[in-house]
């Protein structure tokens, strides 16, 4: 129910501190290129705290296919309201609206069975059901899921990344670099990631999610994912004029929950993504999308589990149990 997303969000709100036209061909393991040994100066300096609070999170591409978006509105846009909502009705026109998540489910990306889970999912928002996920379940954020943790921090080291993300719980994310993908591959939560660097880009390569858990979706209308699922993420430090326009598509599309906090940094850089995805088992074709980070100043601590009573429901949220102790 709207509660339960208005408390989620309060949460969010609360651990705050502060596209290329063509689309890429996917590829399992590091390039060539890649596999080379940069030097210090080569690589780009993308350490540091960035934040993209927005709900959904992905930036439509320019052309081309992009993500399932919502088909409930909101005819206007602002930050969250006392009750963690802009308290709109429902609208045709405008921003997500956050409070109805109803996917698009004749988008072409979407084979049938896709499109009819996304389908029921929108239906029991609009019956005013809030559709179990990650975040309001407190189970794992499968990638890219994972972007609904709106703070992340990037720390770079000469053999791996670490991506510390932050909002109302905390995850982790590990990428090898200059490695092939393991093999065998056993999947996990987060998936297998390995690394290189393309001049001043961090190119990230995604394999193995997990599919045989609970609320195994990509976003929050339900969209689903399967064992196909390959994920190439492409970061790089952009200027505020390079970035304007993904900015713009951002605030047409998503609800910027905190404002814009965008602006505030036009003269600095900005962390912009670049995604590619592609699952032969859900989609009919690779889609892409953006996200522009702005820089925050740290990620605070965030334990979902510890708050699992929904007391406003009465019951406990469906966290993970151990079928028997470990020990």
């Amino acid at each position: 129910m709207r509660m339960q997303r208005d408390f989620l969000l309060f949460v969010a709100i609360a651990t705050i501190a502060a596209t290329p036209a063509t689309m890429p061909t996917l590829a399992q393991t590091p390039s060539a290129a890649g596999t080379e040994k940069h030097g210090a100066a080569s690589i780009p300096n993308i350490s540091g705290v960035w934040t993209h609070p927005a709900f959904p999170w992905f930036e439509p591409p320019v052309s081309g296919p992009g993500p399932v978006t919502n088909l409930s509105r909101w005819a206007g846009q602002g930050p969250a309201g006392p009750g963690g909502s802009l308290q709109l009705p429902p609208s045709k026109v405008g921003i997500s609206n956050y409070d109805q998540l109803v996917g698009d489910y004749n988008s072409p990306i979407l084979k049938p069975w896709a499109a009819e889970v996304i389908k029921k999912n929108g239906e029991m928002s609009l019956a005013g059901t809030t559709v179990p996920n990650p975040s309001n379940q407190c189970w794992p954020s499968p990638t890219p899921f994972i972007y609904k943790l709106q703070n992340m921090q990037m720390i770079q080291q000469p053999d791996r990344i670490t991506m510390l993300y932050g909002g109302y719980n905390n995850e982790v994310r590990h990428v090898r670099l200059n490695e092939p993908h393991r093999s065998p591959l056993k999947p996990s939560w987060y998936g297998d990631s390995v690394g290189h660097y393309e001049g001043d880009t961090l190119v990230i390569d995604t394999v193995g999610v997990k599919t045989d858990r609970k609320y195994a979706m990509i976003d929050l209308f339900g969209t689903p994912y399967t064992e196909k699922l390959h994920m190439v993420e492409r970061y790089r430090l952009r200027n505020y004029d390079e970035v304007k326009e993904a900015l713009e598509r951002n605030n047409k599309e998503n609800w910027l929950f905190q404002g814009d906090v965008w602006s505030r940094h036009r003269a600095g850089k900005f962390l912009q993504l670049h995604l590619t995805i592609e699952d032969e088992g859900v989609f009919t074709t690779p889609w892409t999308a953006t996200l522009t980070y702005a820089p925050a100043e740290r990620i605070t601590e965030g334990v979902c589990s510890e708050n699992r009573m929904e007391y406003y429901n009465n019951r406990e949220s469906d966290v993970p149990k151990a079928e028997k102790p470990d020990f």
